[in-house]
């Protein structure tokens, strides 16, 4: 065999490790099962090797007493904090042309902020500031929808000051990238929304990606819903205003993966600022977050805003790029995710709701016990009446429906229960948290 040969081979031999044969079926079953019982909507799109491998829109876009509007893979979300890699990529592009640079002080473009003469790009980008986050401790809900200006948000700023000294360690908040944005604002000598659209939605051609405005419903754009007592609630909008560089954008998971496979391609920043986005001080890179699936590292970011969930992940030795927005969740993101890699990396593994669950009393007997947590003030105690399994806290007692191995869920409530015997562990899971509970002995 010549050596070129052998080498096309062993090429060939590590694509198809990913499986360009993942199960779509396995994906279809899954997120019918979701669909089925009403425990998310939204929509994901999955690509390897620059080629979109499946599509799959679930639940509603648009709900009321009147009509309901059935999502498509061509509806738009709000991506909350995805919004901050787009952020950084224009602050990237700006220091490649001598604009701007990681050591430069916050006092440059806003003297008058706490700690500005110590607070450097480098900080912001990879949220070392102190700066204390703008969306907490401010009343936001009360003001989340109305117009906010540059100049009242830099007051909140300032007023809230800082919960640490600038680089002494990472803690996440929103005031890092809304100054970001300004900044960018300020040296572009445009609004944030022209230059998103100039450096980066015009660049690469993304067809469905945009600076958000009130929802439209004629753009193709949903509306965020919770779940309250097994229905749908509307809820209340954000004015876009308020986030500019720090949650702005609304999108779609096909563009996300256009943008995130642009970004790994080189097409928006060079090697090197890619290389640094990437690099990680306590977990945080500038722009960019790890995510690991076993030995697989993935680069990328969540969002968050109202209801509305989003992730999107780039895994650079596969070629695989995950791009999942939810306008509507009660199965939690995280473990809709882990499905969806577990399928796309052929890994054996049991879907929840694949098949019927039926358990004998002396089956809940490994669960049965009292858990609690040394991290807040929650306990739960775990019954057992014949074959049904029994949680009671605070004073208020359900009973909670297998829907895997290990796992049960109370879909009024939205919260799941993964139990790991083995370890006296319970993880309760709702939309986007995990609270870690051990089994007294």
């Amino acid at each position: 065999m010549g050596k070129s040969t052998l080498i096309l081979l062993i090429v060939f031999s590590s694509l198809s490790s990913f499986g360009q044969t993942f199960s779509i079926a396995k994906l279809d079953s899954f997120f019918n099962a979701l669909e089925k019982r009403d425990l998310a909507m939204g929509s994901l799109t999955i690509a390897q090797n620059g080629k979109i491998q499946y599509q799959r829109a679930l639940g509603y876009a648009y709900i009321d007493s009147i009509k309901k509007i059935p999502a498509s893979i061509n509806t738009k979300y709000r991506i909350g904090s995805e919004t901050k890699m787009f952020t950084a990529v224009i602050i990237f592009q700006l220091m490649e042309e001598g604009k701007i640079n990681l050591d430069q002080k916050l006092s440059l473009y806003f003297p008058d902020l706490p700690n500005a003469s110590k607070i450097t790009i480098s900080n912001l980008l990879n949220h070392r500031s102190g700066l204390h986050n703008y969306t907490e401790g401010t009343n936001y809900k009360e003001w989340m929808d109305k117009p906010t200006t540059h100049e009242q948000l830099l007051k909140i700023i300032q007023e809230k000051g800082t919960d640490f000294e600038p680089n002494a360690r990472a803690e996440y908040s929103n005031t890092n990238y809304l100054l970001l944005s300004y900044i960018i604002e300020k040296i572009c000598n445009m609004p944030y929304e022209m230059a998103i659209t100039k450096r980066i939605i015009s660049k690469i051609g993304l067809v469905n990606t945009y600076y958000g405005r009130p929802i439209d419903l004629k753009k193709s754009e949903s509306a965020s819903y919770k779940n309250v007592e097994n229905k749908w609630q509307k809820e209340k909008e954000t004015d876009l205003s308020i986030h500019v560089g720090a949650g702005s954008i609304v999108s779609t998971p096909t563009d996300m993966i256009t943008f995130i496979e642009a970004l790994f391609n080189n097409k928006l920043v060079s090697k090197s600022s890619l290389k640094t986005m990437k690099t990680l001080v306590d977990g945080y890179g500038m722009g960019l977050f790890p995510f690991d699936h076993g030995s697989q590292t993935a680069f990328g970011h969540n969002g968050r805003i109202e209801e509305f969930y989003s992730s999107v992940r780039y895994f650079p030795d596969a070629k695989l790029s995950v791009a999942y927005i939810t306008n509507g969740i009660i199965y939690p993101r995280i473990d809709i995710i882990d499905v969806v890699l577990k399928i796309c990396f052929n890994e054996p593994f049991i879907a929840p709701f694949s098949k019927p669950i039926t358990l004998k009393s002396e089956d809940l007997d490994k669960y049965v016990g009292k858990y609690s947590s040394d991290q807040m003030p929650i306990i739960i105690n775990c019954t057992k009446d014949a074959n049904k399994l029994l949680l009671e806290t605070r004073g208020k007692m359900f009973e909670v429906e297998p829907i895997n191995n290990n796992y049960f869920m109370h879909a009024a409530t939205g919260y799941f229960f993964e139990f790991f015997p083995d370890k006296e562990e319970l993880q309760i899971k709702d939309t986007d948290n995990i609270y870690y509970l051990k089994r007294s002995k």
